[in-house]
């Protein structure tokens, strides 16, 4: 109970660090404030100019001794985040609780990442990933979808795509639940007002798609284009995806959409 706590507590303060280092970026005397000062430019001078001139200058080195720290502290952050970062639905919910806490930290820790390159590739900014809410998704799962998690343990590849497909479109409502990406504009490619529930699925799905290829997968691992496949895949599944979410029985649905991109995705 005690490491839970702790660990709890950690992944909330490596939540907390994020938005500070986002705040003290957003005023770096050479970056994020380049724009708002070119829009304010019309405006008479403001009687505090070279205070904040002093302040962004000390955002900018407290963020290069920030950076600095970082270079020097060893982190758990993956060489490359590509396809093969992506674990399967059994790696990261272990049968016969084998390390619960292992399987979170595994979790959390590559879906953070992912996240990231997914958002990188839709061109969406201005957004807070919370690892906090990526371990309460893994808690739900642990918590109300026992049953399918059992069946991934005892399914052998000729029958495992039915559970897999019901775990993964488990792990997508639970990502729309927990919403561990929070954001305040579309991607650039997407049409204008396409908001809320439509966005969280155009960058959940990929994560949720991606874990079941690599649970399906005949060999038990991942390849590099895995992640790229699964962004495609449900780019060009997103209406659906979103139709069968506003059905009455949501799973059922997700679970037939899921079922038919595993069974033709390479």
């Amino acid at each position: 109970m005690l490491r839970q706590i702790s660990e709890d507590v950690r992944v909330n303060l490596k939540d907390r660090l994020r938005e500070v280092r986002d705040a003290i970026r957003q005023n770096r005397h050479d970056g994020a404030g380049d724009a708002l000062r070119e829009a304010t430019s019309h405006l008479p001078p403001f009687p505090g100019k070279g205070i904040e001139g002093l302040l962004s200058h000390a955002a900018s080195a407290v963020d290069d001794a920030l950076s600095l720290a970082e270079s020097l502290v060893p982190h758990e952050r993956p060489a490359k985040v590509d396809g093969t970062t992506v674990k399967s639905l059994r790696s990261y919910f272990p049968a016969g609780d084998k390390d619960p806490l292992g399987g979170e930290r595994l979790f959390r820790r590559d879906m953070y990442y992912l996240a990231k390159t997914v958002l990188g590739e839709l061109k969406v900014s201005d957004v807070r990933i919370h690892e906090a809410n990526f371990a309460a998704v893994h808690a739900a799962m642990r918590k109300r979808h026992a049953d399918l998690l059992a069946a991934l343990a005892g399914s052998n590849p000729a029958e495992q795509l039915a559970p897999v497909a019901a775990a993964t479109a488990a792990l997508l409502l639970e990502f729309l639940s927990q919403r561990p990406i929070r954001f305040s504009e579309a991607p650039v490619d997407m049409p204008a007002g396409v908001h809320g529930i439509a966005l969280d699925i155009r960058c959940l799905a990929p994560l949720a798609l991606a874990c079941g290829l690599a649970t399906v997968a005949t060999d038990g691992s991942s390849e590099p284009d895995m992640l790229e496949i699964a962004v495609l895949a449900t780019n060009v599944r997103h209406d659906r995806i979103l139709q069968a979410f506003a059905k009455a029985d949501p799973m059922s649905e997700l679970t037939g959409v899921f079922a038919a991109l595993l069974a033709h995705l390479p």
